[in-house]
């Protein structure tokens, strides 16, 4: 499960259309397949050659997630396939699959590196073997597979991808990410998985079967409180990295950061209750959300947070490479050579 599934939607709960797990399914059929996300997928601010660039990365995220979340079968061995044939993009070879054929064009249009894509392949392959976060800290270097690669890719085919940028996005994805966690714990928890840390849960005196009943029970309110103020703390740690893009690329950042606002706030709203059904943010909201991102943008403030964004540390590490012996993920690179200049 990566950032892309956070949702935005009316009040209530909705039945949400099952994945695309075949691999020799297109880029066009695989975005019919998906619903809204907590952030626009191809933001309408932006040119249409760029769009047509999110909406490749987008594809091929949403295939692994979904191969990952939902495939029959051999999960794993799945996403071995196309860790092999996404390689072929880098190795000159030229991939087989549809999805990684459109994505080729991206790659190459924008100069891409293969790291943050082969981090999301790898993210799906943890979630085969882990299902449980004893700490935060777990959790956070899962979001660094699941979540951080999403901005990076954003900010490449933006041509904006530099070491000050890249550690402010990922703050706001990894925030993004706590989001869509906290929305779907009813959901995840049906689905054998658990990503409240276990460390939280023995603090606040939570049960896992207490993640089962159709009512959050007052200490899992608690909980939810907790981590929705961690999460926005990570995001406004993050927020001034729209004070760091000009013109419409700052608004389109706007969305993505206003949209994980908009979900925390649907969180509160709940009552911190998700048990009877993931609480969405609506689209007047991600809209005021938005907006009031753009122009706190321009406060001298964030304007002096982005400036320091340089000396921010990581929040985190990712973990070490899948022990599978077929497939091996790069190498993170270091910081002199993660982003383009602007």
């Amino acid at each position: 499960m990566t950032t892309i599934d956070a949702r935005t939607a009316a009040p209530g709960r909705r039945q949400e259309p099952a994945g695309i797990t075949d691999l020799e399914t297109s880029t066009d059929d695989v975005l019919r397949a998906a619903y809204g996300e907590n952030f626009p997928v191809s933001p309408v601010v932006l040119p249409a050659a760029i769009r047509e660039h999110f909406k490749a990365i987008y594809g091929f995220a949403r295939l692994v997630d979904d191969i990952g979340d939902e495939a029959p079968g051999d999960r794993l061995a799945l996403l071995d396939r196309l860790a092999a044939d996404l390689e072929r993009i880098w190795t000159g070879e030229g991939p087989a699959l549809p999805v990684h054929q459109r994505l080729a064009t991206t790659v190459a249009a924008r100069d891409l590196p293969a790291e943050p894509f082969l981090r999301l392949i790898e993210a799906n392959r943890l979630d085969q073997r882990v299902s449980r976060y004893p700490t935060f800290d777990d959790l956070l270097r899962y979001c660094t597979l699941s979540a951080d690669p999403i901005g990076r890719m954003v900010l490449g085919v933006l041509g904006k991808a530099t070491p000050d940028r890249l550690i402010l996005s990922d703050r706001v994805c990894t925030a993004l990410q706590i989001a869509e966690h906290l929305q779907d714990v009813a959901e995840d928890y049906a689905a054998g998985r658990i990503y409240l840390p276990q460390e939280d849960l023995d603090t606040f005196g939570v049960t896992e079967a207490e993640l089962a009943a159709p009512v959050a029970s007052p200490a899992l309110r608690n909980l939810m409180a907790f981590q929705v103020a961690r999460a926005t703390t990570i995001l406004d740690q993050g927020a001034p990295l729209a004070s760091l893009l000009e013109g419409r690329m700052r608004l389109a950042i706007a969305g993505f950061i206003g949209g994980g606002r908009a979900a925390l706030h649907a969180v509160r709203q709940a009552g911190y209750d998700v048990l009877g059904g993931a609480p969405k943010a609506t689209k007047p909201r991600l809209a005021g959300a938005t907006m009031w991102v753009g122009f706190r943008s321009y406060a001298p403030s964030m304007r002096a947070s982005a400036a320091a964004a340089g000396t921010l540390s990581p929040l985190c590490e990712p973990p070490p490479p899948s022990p599978n012996p077929t497939r091996v993920t790069a190498a993170a690179p270091s910081q002199g050579d993660e982003g383009e200049a602007s």
